[in-house]
């Protein structure tokens, strides 16, 4: 089975690096500035329990051009989900009709939107839990436990029995838009780890920072209830239980809760990594998706809306670096 990796940053790099290192067919597309970087240092990948690998960069076969998705059986979009379109309009034009897509991107609506720009063709969902922080020099370590969830069927099966027990493994679901509004609920976070300024284990050490981001999750849990959707378990505990936990004292939650996490010093979150790039973020994707639900139901959704807002505010040029009193009091008076 021939993989191509479109989109391959930090995700993208990490998950196609291991599965690489396994003897796995991987090709990777992605920005010519990751291309020279893995030309100039090849793959040097590591993980949160001391696990890690190391390959040169004639087998980590990286390339700008999406005419290389030619040959995939199987493509791992790993794009921002404000690139899917444009990751559709390349996998049109290039790949073969039979080539599989799975979507390993933040958000819940990704999958859906690619069966409508790519009709005839498999799509499937996942979700990858975990952290990946690109350390440079060709390095790309993955901060924070979870296995990669994919979309039940034929080719997932395959890729999970090519993954093995690696750091890149596989588990496989037939309820993925629970798996996707699970996800969605813990990467409330992400918004307010980015607007710290703070590595992702500092932030959550801080119990100020964790109180907005369990206010933003209560938010989207009462309305999701209200839909009839249910969340499913994708961390260490049910989405119901998330904002108890992480409204908890900080002796409580950093004694036991963050350990069970297992998030590492070296962890960040893509909205972080966006900011620190000068990219567009996900919030829309993330955040602004509650905000739209709450639209549909009639409703609103104060404290996710004044998080899109500050999000925006930062991407063009507004404050990255919140304490946790000021946000506190910024997003929930």
């Amino acid at each position: 089975m021939r993989i191509a990796v479109l989109g391959a940053g930090s995700i993208g790099c990490f998950v196609g690096g291991v599965w690489t290192a396994r003897g796995c067919d991987v090709t990777f597309v992605g920005r010519r500035r990751v291309m020279d970087e893995v030309r100039a240092h090849g793959l040097r990948l590591s993980d949160y329990a001391g696990w890690s690998a190391s390959m040169p960069p004639e087998q980590a076969r990286f390339t700008a051009d999406p005419a290389a998705l030619a040959h995939a059986d199987v493509i791992l979009l790993t794009v921002k989900s404000n690139g899917t379109e444009a990751a559709a309009t390349e996998i049109a034009r290039h790949a073969k009709k039979e080539a599989a897509v799975v979507s390993l991107q933040n958000g819940v609506g990704n999958a859906d939107l690619l069966r409508r720009l790519l009709p005839g063709r498999t799509v499937l969902a996942g979700m990858v839990p975990y952290n990946v922080a690109h350390l440079g020099g060709g390095r790309w370590h993955k901060g924070t436990a979870g296995q990669v969830i994919v979309e039940e069927g034929e080719i997932s099966a395959g890729l999970k029995r090519m993954a093995g027990d690696s750091p890149a493994a596989l588990a496989l679901s037939g309820d993925m838009p629970a798996i996707l509004w699970g996800k969605l609920v813990i990467n409330l976070n992400n918004a307010v780890n980015a607007l710290s300024g703070k590595p992702l284990l500092a932030q959550l050490r801080e119990r100020g920072y964790r109180r907005v981001v369990a206010a933003a999750q209560r938010e989207a849990l009462g309305l999701l209830k209200e839909a009839g959707i249910k969340p499913a378990k994708v961390g260490a505990l049910p989405s119901s239980l998330l904002p108890h936990a992480l409204a908890a004292p900080d002796w409580l939650f950093n004694a036991l809760l963050l350990r069970a996490h297992k998030v590492d010093a070296n962890a960040r979150t893509s909205m972080a990594d966006d900011f620190a790039a000068g990219r567009p973020t996900e919030i829309d994707h993330l955040n602004g998706e509650v905000v739209a639900l709450a639209e549909r139901l009639g409703r609103t959704a104060p404290v996710n809306r004044r998080i899109v807002a500050l999000v925006r505010a930062a991407e063009k040029g507004g404050r990255r670096d919140w304490r946790a009193d000021e946000l506190a009091k910024e997003v929930l008076g």
